[in-house]
């Protein structure tokens, strides 16, 4: 009788104090409340990374009921030195957000030594932009026809192996057979247009969407024109300017195919692997509303920036799908980017 009497009881208080556990269990809204996060981006402060992560901090705070949201650049490497210390180093708590590069699946599957990381394992809250990376070169640099690039060298500024700004150039050499000359090592597109300006480097390989926030005007004036692009669509503003994809058959369309697949990833938002459930739920709603916001898009054309958002599972499944890649053809692809198998 004692034995039942206390069971009863023991299962009495464990209900009791299951419950109120359950019951004060914080809420992800409850731990955001008053924090500080941090958005890490892998370039400088004055390329559209560090602009949209500026703007997505002021306007995801509010959403999140977080006291600020601070924006930390760590270049080098293309984004991959970001990448990789997010991924490994960086908290799993949900304060720390990653702005990861347009190029973190085409890295993976092109540089697997050189990768810390799993793509698939980061989960994406959204994207604010989507945007074709586009060749552009000084008007001045001898190619008055595509065909040109096939006879002349042309000197690019790279930002880092990791970066678009080496792969593409490189890309295009190897599928078409131009002359691009690359030199790596400057910190950040800005730098690399800047050095264009002084005509220490010739041309670019940007998203149109960083040609249009720091130099529309190179275009409009014709100090540089835009000679190719790659992306799913072109450009509405670059309706004559040729897809890559349109220059090239076989596996080496398939090869430009996936390395377009960067242009619908755009300059979103991540946490890396171990962020509890409810807390990406939280951040993927608080994302939506965000960029849903009217005086975000205001606010972003003032900065001479522009929105075409994508939710968080749409960019998950782009991402997963573009590591479904044939290994004939990603060898053909490190065989003609980086002049190994």
């Amino acid at each position: 009788m004692l034995s039942k009497r206390f069971t009863g009881a023991a299962l009495a208080a464990a209900l009791v104090f299951g419950g109120t556990t359950a019951a004060t269990a914080e809420t992800a809204a409850e731990f955001y409340k008053d924090k500080t996060l941090k958005i890490v981006f892998g370039f400088g402060v004055g390329g559209t990374y560090g602009k949209y992560s500026q703007i997505l901090a002021e306007y995801l705070a509010p959403y999140l009921g977080a006291k600020t949201i601070i924006t930390q650049s760590m270049p080098g490497a293309g984004g991959l030195k970001a990448t990789n210390f997010v991924y490994n180093v960086g908290s799993k708590d949900g304060l720390t957000l990653f702005m990861p590069p347009d190029t973190i699946v085409i890295s993976e599957l092109l540089r697997p030594k050189a990768v810390k990381y799993k793509s698939a394992d980061f989960t994406w809250l959204g994207t604010a932009v989507q945007s074709n990376s586009v060749i552009g070169i000084r008007s001045d640099a001898g190619i008055t026809k595509l065909s040109d690039l096939k006879e002349k060298e042309v000197i690019m500024g790279s930002t880092g192996q990791g970066s678009q700004t080496f792969l593409m150039p490189k890309l295009v050499n190897g599928v078409y057979g131009s002359k691009f000359k690359i030199v790596s090592g400057y910190k950040g597109s800005r730098k690399v247009q800047l050095a264009i300006e002084q005509g220490e480097v010739q041309g670019l390989s940007v998203t149109w969407l960083s040609w249009k926030s720091a130099h529309e005007d190179w275009f409009q004036k014709g100090f540089t024109k835009a000679v190719i692009q790659i992306g799913v669509e072109k450009e509405d503003d670059l309706p004559n300017v040729p897809m890559l994809q349109e220059m090239v058959s076989g596996d080496d369309r398939k090869i430009v195919n996936f390395m377009a697949t960067m242009g619908p990833i755009g300059r979103g938002l991540t946490v890396p692997p171990g962020v509890p459930q409810d807390r990406i739920d939280f951040l993927r709603a608080a994302f939506a509303k965000a960029v849903a916001d009217p005086n975000f898009t205001v606010n972003a054309e003032k900065r001479k920036l522009r929105v075409k958002s994508a939710t968080g599972p749409v960019l998950q499944k782009i991402v997963n799908d573009s590591l479904d890649v044939d290994e004939k053809v990603l060898e053909r692809a490190r065989a003609i980017i980086f002049g190994k198998s």
